[in-house]
């Protein structure tokens, strides 16, 4: 029976696509890549010719391109995949399920391991070998991967950026036999965020991100998932886990154990198959959210590999000597415990890549299948656990109250939970918890939920776990940032709850469906937009892009009882507006009169946004927010502003965090040294000497600029207006202290840091008087007394302590007067010049306002 079976096996193989026939190369060819839409193209082809796979569609790119999972795994399997999907939902999120269901759920349910590929769209390897991978898994008649594929369902992304793999492949074909062949796509690899879609996954604003998340979250529900990555050239050519230092501390300790299995399994299995080079606790910590990663927080066995990069498709040769190791774990390019194989140099090619690719895909999976009643029993294991910790371990709930300044980004809050599978719940009647009063409506989150970890992480405050290399010695530095806290990111009040009460509990129902705390009517003469809640400006920018005439408040009234904020928004009703408000999610204030104030005009700007070719990711987000919140602009390159005639064409110019030099020059500069990009000549041009004098001219001439983060330096020191007769020398009265406070210790890895607000400021109407800001510790402003057409305010400043709300911060007291925002005026021009990026990487919500206040600043006449 097995000969017949095998050779039915191999008759049925030969009648399956090879890769090599249907791309006209075999994939890891050096120099050859094939497109998003060819790879789709082939997986529909062994979705038509083989049972054992099967090709879905989860979700849509922000360019709109469809987003493929195959499916992988035995004819019955694939067969029987609505009934495996229910018995994962069962097993993680069923903590009553009574051990005779789980013990036979366990015996019938598969470990289904997800991956995602090439989400950095350069890092071209993953989804390259994926055809590789599908076509032997589905032709293959070994007995051992015959017990895998009964055992496993493969789930696997075909390209999690296809938006930006194309980009990529387009570039390097581009440029292929020209001495550019091997340079850096230009802007960034995706719609909006290029490499920062790997930073999306708590605050999930991405198309793509959501379709990937939804899979962990609350649809497929699988057990182990993996991110497939590659890094620098020079190293190491491999890591698996286990991760190096700091690691989430919020985590079950046996997720880390598991991650480790997977891991040293790799590394086993690889060196067995003759590959070198593989690392593991180095590089890489697992501290922060917000990766694909960020599934670990709701109990899958998640984990990272990285392969070491060619030059897209291009072969590299690495000299012995240039090898060498950086950063955590490894301080020496030798045999050790974490690297007990090194590379020893020589060429590296994308074919390299693809077979570490293949070998480690090979060594997951049958991991997988070795442990696979232990991963399904471990699954629904850790969802009762987590439960129960949230029955008997403080924190038991948060509450936020329905009472915020911002309402809108409350409702913003409970959705984006919901949508990350945590159940979220209003209290049904006032109550009195604590000694505190909470009110009917109230917004409640228990812990006791299988996702417990992952509600904890992102409710409360930050506390950067610090670890050293050695005891007293030198700081673990954080991979990425050390602040993500959804209600402080957001501007929000919650409230941590240590003492479990049922009666409380009998209080609260679970909110079905999409939240909204719209109260839209028909019948009214004028509808008031609070400046408190970040989607009135976003009603705004919709009325004033349809021509409807908004006025604005610039002092605080009361009308019918209710008090109005200064620099809220009054429209008169017709029939776009009564459409319009239909979006809201928040409560508006509708009136039938307005009492005699003064009331402005609000015109709609002209935007120009800056963005460099280099990767600009602040520049992008920036776009992001700016579509989220219909304000309409024109993306500028520092190139266009010599052949731009900047003040017929825009009232405002945005900069966003780019590095002054590269805006300027076209050139990252350090110290005194430039140096040069790895772009195609014609987009690694800046601004240039005639570019910045158009930008001077244009200030001459009483624009408006709004420049955050490294950009302010554009605006620092010596700066000259020119026209054809007269040359005007002048320096604005600011300074950015930053660098000098490192060097006395500051440090600030990407923290929620408290500033005061100045109050009754066009710039900070609707902000509170104290806010947090997302901050790295530059720039820190020192203003002086200005001379000549020259003004200043300090709209936000540091205090002397208590500065941290969550994440790190060392020697906090180096800020104390320091300025993170200032409004600065020459003539009629106005700056407003912020040390933090107040859209940062659209996760801070809460200062979003002083940004559309800045764009809706008046002018100065």
């Amino acid at each position: 029976m097995l000969v017949i079976s095998l050779m039915v096996t191999s008759i049925f193989s030969q009648s399956i696509s090879k890769p090599e026939d249907f791309f006209g190369f075999k994939p890891g060819t050096d120099r050859m890549l094939f497109t998003y839409e060819k790879l789709v193209d082939y997986l529909k082809v062994l979705d038509n010719q083989s049972d054992r796979l099967k090709l879905i569609e989860i979700g849509t790119s922000p360019m709109g391109k469809p987003i493929f999972m195959a499916l992988i795994s035995s004819e019955q399997n694939i067969r029987n995949l609505d009934r495996l999907k229910d018995i994962n939902k069962r097993l993680a999120l069923d903590y009553l399920l009574p051990e005779a269901d789980r013990s036979g759920l366990v015996n019938e349910g598969k470990v289904f391991v997800y991956a995602t590929l090439s989400m950095h769209s350069s890092e071209v390897a993953p989804s390259q070998a994926l055809p590789l991978i599908a076509y032997d898994w589905v032709t293959s008649n070994e007995p051992s991967k015959l017990e895998i594929l009964n055992d496993v369902v493969y789930m696997v992304v075909a390209c999690h950026n296809p938006d930006g793999m194309d980009m990529v492949v387009d570039h390097y074909n581009k440029y292929k036999d020209t001495k550019y062949e091997s340079t850096t796509l230009p802007g960034v690899y995706h719609k909006y965020v290029g490499h920062d879609n790997n930073r999306d996954f708590i605050v999930l604003t991405q198309t793509d991100s959501k379709a990937i998340s939804e899979i962990t979250s609350t649809s497929w529900l699988p057990q182990v998932m993996v991110e497939k990555h590659q890094m620098g050239s020079t190293g190491a050519r491999y890591f698996v886990p286990p991760n190096h230092d700091p690691i989430a501390e919020n985590i079950d300790p046996k997720l880390w154990t598991w991650n480790g299995i997977f891991g040293q399994n790799m590394i086993n299995d690889m060196t067995a198959k003759g590959l070198t080079g593989i690392c593991q606790h180095t590089l890489f910590d697992n501290y922060w959210p917000g990766s694909t990663e960020t599934c670990l927080w709701k109990n899958v066995i998640s984990f990272l590999t990285e392969a070491a990069s060619v030059q897209v498709a291009k072969p590299i040769f690495v000299e012995p000597t240039e090898l060498s190791v950086w950063g955590k774990g490894l301080s020496e390019y030798k045999i050790s415990a974490n690297m007990p194989a090194p590379w020893p140099g020589g060429w590296w090619r994308l074919g390299d890549i693809v077979q570490y690719e293949i070998e480690s895909t090979n060594s997951i999976l049958n991991t997988a299948s070795i442990y696979k009643d232990r991963i399904l029993t471990f699954r629904n294991d850790i969802c009762k656990s987590d439960v129960k910790r949230g029955q008997n371990q403080a924190p038991y709930y948060f509450i936020v109250p329905e009472n915020q300044q911002d309402k809108s980004e409350m409702v913003e809050l409970v959705n984006l939970l919901k949508e990350h599978g945590v159940e979220v719940s209003r209290l049904s009647n006032d109550f009195t918890l604590n000694g505190i009063n909470y009110k009917k409506g109230d917004i409640v989150v228990s812990l006791a939920q299988p996702f417990r970890s992952f509600i904890k992480e992102v409710m409360e405050p930050q506390k950067y776990p610090e670890r050293h290399y050695t005891p007293g010695g030198e700081l673990i530095e954080p991979y990425d940032i050390t602040s993500w806290s959804l209600p402080l990111h957001k501007g929000l009040k919650s409230i941590q709850i240590d003492t479990r009460n049922l009666d409380f509990e009998k209080q609260i129902e679970k909110i079905n469906g999409k939240f909204t705390l719209a109260n839209n009517k028909e019948n009214f003469e004028y509808a008031i937009l609070t400046s408190t809640s970040n989607q009135s400006y976003k009603l705004v920018f919709e009325a004033l892009n349809n021509s409807i005439k908004v006025d604005r408040c610039a002092n605080e009234f009361d009308i019918n009882g209710v008090k109005v904020p200064a620099g809220s928004f009054i429209i008169k009703k017709q029939d776009k507006l009564i459409e319009l408000l239909k979006t809201s999610t928040f409560p508006i204030v509708y009136v039938d009169n307005i009492p005699s104030i003064n009331l402005n005009p609000v015109p709609l700007p002209r935007i120009a946004l800056v963005e460099s070719y280099m990767h600009d990711m602040d520049a992008g987000w920036t776009r992001y927010v700016l579509d989220s919140y219909a304000i309409k602009y024109t993306q500028l390159r520092p190139k266009d502003f010599e052949t731009t005639e900047l003040s017929k064409n825009f009232d405002i110019i945005i900069f966003p965090d780019e590095d002054a030099s590269i805006l300027k020059d076209g050139k990252t500069k350090r110290g005194e040294q430039y140096f040069q990009s790895n772009l195609p000549p014609e987009f690694s041009k800046g601004m240039g000497t005639k570019g910045f004098e158009s930008l001077m001219n244009y200030i001459a001439l009483g624009g408006t600029v709004i420049s955050w983060g490294e950009s302010t330096a554009l605006f620092e020191g010596a700066l000259t207006i020119k026209d054809k007769t007269t040359s005007e020398e002048f320096r604005l009265p600011f300074r950015n202290d930053g660098d000098q406070l490192a060097k006395k210790g500051l440090e600030c890895p990407g923290s929620l840091v408290k500033i005061n607000v100045l109050g009754n400021h066009p710039i900070s109407w609707g902000v509170p008087k104290t806010i947090g800001i997302f901050y790295r510790g530059a720039p820190a402003f020192s203003t002086s007394i200005p001379n000549f057409d020259m003004d200043r305010r300090v709209i936000g400043f540091f205090e002397e302590e208590n500065t941290l709300l969550s994440g790190y911060l060392k020697n906090e007291k180096l800020l104390y007067n320091k300025s993170a925002l200032v409004w600065v005026k020459k003539g009629k021009a106005q700056f407003v010049l912020m040390g933090f990026s107040p859209i940062f990487r659209a996760s801070s919500a809460g200062t979003y306002k002083l940004l559309f206040n800045s764009i809706l600043l008046p002018k100065i006449q």
